[in-house]
């Protein structure tokens, strides 16, 4: 169950939220979202003039934190003040919190007039409906395990895919020796724990991942395993600069883009940043699976959760969710984006040939069984355990957990603490 902030906790946040529910215009859509890069900013464009043409205003409300935890903390102290946007962007386990706490619409005559049950695929219907009801739209599928490589410096230093673990070890290497920055990290919590997702996978294979990260198994959480995950992440992070600590992520992709740094390891949102640079993949980038883990996709999917707004309000609301999930919109923005389409119809002539890659790995990694909740993303496992997660990770690449060992062990006893 969620748990809303008290009073005094919430009070500096409700300056953010005054008025936005009972001072709002009718024909007026509300959005809470944590979108602040430039790829974003005009990803989310898209969406603005879509509804401007049906005489909607746009009322952004944007809380920066490429996580989203700030943007989170600003929506608990709104609802608790009664004052509900017209919709959040919200992550999987997020959205079920707010269903069970009763705060949610019901988009459901929207969804059943528009198709969605038989186009959005069954892994986002999880965390789209709740006790039979549509209580969010579903805007995209990111996939997290993806490498960005500056194509420039991979051509400099005579590098090629690397298939395994140890080839993209060497390939650091490589770009080491060169001079240049090897790997581009932002040392927050939520992007360490976002490449450890890839290293697992790549680790253990997509049973392991399955079993440790979407059914928190224990005897998986604490297996050799596991403990050779943090050994390879340990590896990794002896590969970025000294200035990592820190870092947002769209600077980390930044550095990938001016060809300070070889590689960053992160989501297909990143390719969004690669794209409004004006860059395009095989001349300026190069995107590969993380290797070990092609086959297989760690999704997260970004959603509109749509709130139990007064009845003037709903058509706003309506509006705003048919808009996000037509296919019109869901190719334009996705293809801004950097991510894929939330249903399966759209097609992906538009795409580039990483939104191609993208959309064929996620088919075939729907359709093979080996299509996995990102835990660092919130769709593993509800927010208190990726939470904990993160936490044990970061802890780990910081320095305040000394072994792969005693991170094995606390990462168990935090996700039980969790639960």
């Amino acid at each position: 169950m969620l748990k809303l902030m008290s009073s005094t906790a919430i009070a500096g946040m409700l300056l953010l939220g005054a008025g936005i529910a009972h001072a709002a215009d009718v024909k007026e859509v509300q959005m809470l979202h944590w979108w602040t890069s430039g790829g974003e900013a005009a990803a989310l464009n898209v969406l603005k003039g879509d509804l401007s043409k049906e005489g909607y205003a746009w009322k952004d409300v944007p809380v920066a934190g490429g996580g989203g935890d700030a943007a989170m903390t600003a929506l608990k102290a709104m609802v608790a003040a009664g004052n509900y946007p017209t919709a959040s962007q919200m992550l999987g386990y997020t959205v079920l919190d707010y269903a069970q706490a009763g705060v949610m619409g019901d988009l459901t005559e929207t969804a059943k007039k528009e198709g969605w049950d038989k186009s959005v695929p069954a892994a986002l219907q999880k965390f789209s409906v709740y006790d039979g009801k549509w209580v969010a739209a579903p805007v995209n599928v990111h996939s997290v395990n993806w490498l960005w490589i500056n194509k420039a410096v991979m051509d400099k230093i005579g590098g090629t895919e690397p298939k395994t673990f140890d080839d993209l070890i060497a390939l650091l290497d490589k770009a080491k020796a060169a001079g240049v920055v090897p790997l581009a990290l932002g040392g927050q919590n939520w992007q360490e724990a976002t490449m450890f997702d890839s290293i697992v996978l790549s680790t253990g294979g997509p049973e392991f991942y399955k079993k440790a990260f979407n059914d928190l198994d224990e005897e998986s959480l604490k297996s050799d395993t596991m403990k050779k995950s943090f050994d390879n992440l340990a590896k990794i992070v002896t590969y970025v600069d000294p200035n990592f600590s820190g870092r947002d992520w769209n600077l980390a992709t930044a550095m990938v883009i001016k060809g300070d740094a070889l590689v960053q390891v992160m989501g297909d949102w990143a390719k969004g940043e690669f794209v409004a640079a004006k860059k395009t993949p095989g001349n300026d980038f190069l995107c590969y699976r993380f290797p070990g883990t092609d086959g297989s996709v760690i999704y997260n999917s970004d959603m509109f959760g749509m709130f139990n707004v007064p009845e003037d309000r709903k058509a706003a609301q309506v509006a705003l969710a048919t808009a996000t999930l037509s296919k019109s919109f869901q190719s334009a923005f996705n293809v801004v984006k950097g991510s894929v389409p939330a249903r399966t119809d759209v097609p992906d002539t538009d795409f580039d040939a990483c939104g191609k890659k993208g959309i064929a790995d996620l088919k075939a990694a729907n359709d093979g069984g080996t299509l996995f909740g990102s835990l660092a993303q919130g769709y593993g496992a509800p927010p208190a355990i990726a939470n904990a997660y993160k936490d044990v990770v970061s802890k780990f690449v910081h320095g305040q957990i000394k072994s792969s060992d005693e991170a094995v062990k606390q990462l168990v006893q935090a996700i039980d603490d969790a639960k």
